[in-house]
């Protein structure tokens, strides 16, 4: 059997089809411009090549078709009744991809729109992401927002997130990072519970206290950090109560079941209003943020762009904790530090 009668697999499909519009492209382009332009010169001028090259162009596209499209003389360029044909065959794809390119520059250069699919932690998501997504869509409404809430490190690309919240401590070189606020911890406990039981005084302390522990998507319990003499220290307490969730957690809290390592944004309006207290402030970690991750900074969307900068520029104006915090909660410590000693 000869070559020419073997059936073609898909992979011979497609090397044909890739040679055949690479080969015939410049001709198509050159063929649509005369006939738009009604001649070979202003047709070359349009392109920016040489009048000679749109000629060439031309013929060769026409032996690959066999068929003459136009008619040529030295006053005049006339399209043929195959060349008419061709036009319309040709004029509908033309159209589509234009539009293509005018849908990306509308992307590229209009409003922010389209769909955004963003993942964050459960914590963080409900308290901070949701809120201001309110705000965000009265801003650009033609953006569409898909807000998922999971603990486990999603990845960008196989996951098709678009925009991820991430806490803690990053060291995935394949995301842009930006860090949007410091992310503050606090052991905290009920003024009843500090009242009956007291505070720690140190992370040894800890051992001899009720303590809340999360289960993380892993499996594993989430470590409680801190920074000691300088150094970052990890404990994971054998908690009474365990939860998988930073709001039951912190709900756990406040019945007065015992104490929690919480972030700021979660428990300093409790904090400030002294529904919690917190302890342990002088080894509280400082090298963990909270981040808003994404692909690339290249060809960026206008509706990421946006949402980038929107979420950035509206979180880091949020006070979750301050000096001035810091200061309030060491004060209560002393607190309940001096009360006990009192009792004792």
């Amino acid at each position: 059997m000869s070559n020419a009668s073997l059936p073609l697999n898909s992979s011979d499909h497609s090397d044909l089809l890739v040679s055949s519009l690479s080969a015939s492209y410049a001709g198509v382009v050159a063929f649509l411009t005369v006939a738009n332009e009604g001649s070979f010169s202003r047709a070359a001028d349009k392109l920016g090549i040489g009048r000679s090259a749109v000629s060439r162009s031309v013929q060769k596209l026409e032996s690959q078709i066999g068929a003459r499209l136009f008619c040529r003389t030295t006053r005049a360029t006339s399209i043929t009744r195959e060349g008419e044909l061709f036009y319309q065959s040709c004029r509908p794809g033309v159209d589509r991809i234009m539009q293509a390119l005018e849908k990306m520059r509308d992307l590229r250069e209009g409003p922010p729109s389209g769909r955004l699919k963003i993942s964050a932690p459960h914590g963080f998501g409900r308290k901070v992401v949701a809120p201001l997504m309110t705000e965000f869509r009265a801003h650009f409404p033609a953006v569409a927002l898909e807000l998922l809430l999971e603990e486990r490190m999603v990845n960008l690309t196989t996951d098709g997130i678009d925009v991820a919240f991430r806490d803690g401590r990053l060291d995935d070189s394949q995301i842009i990072a930006k860090q949007l606020i410091p992310m503050q911890m606090h052991v905290c406990a009920s003024p009843a519970y500090a009242r009956e039981h007291g505070l720690p005084r140190s992370v040894d302390d800890l051992a001899t206290h009720s303590c809340i522990s999360q289960r993380l998507a892993s499996g594993r319990l989430q470590s409680w950090d801190f920074k000691v003499n300088g150094q970052p220290r990890c404990i994971t307490p054998e908690g009474n109560l365990i939860v998988n969730d930073p709001s039951l957690a912190m709900r756990a809290v406040l019945a007065d079941q015992g104490l929690a390592q919480l972030p700021a944004y979660q428990v300093s309006d409790a904090l400030r209003n002294g529904t919690l207290v917190a302890c342990l402030e002088h080894v509280a970690p400082d090298d963990r943020g909270h981040y808003l991750c994404y692909l690339s900074r290249e060809q960026l969307p206008k509706r990421i762009r946006a949402f980038v900068d929107f979420m950035t520029a509206n979180i880091r104006a949020l006070d979750f904790s301050t000096i001035e915090l810091r200061a309030h909660c060491s004060t209560q410590e002393q607190d309940f530090t001096a009360a006990e000693v009192a009792m004792s």
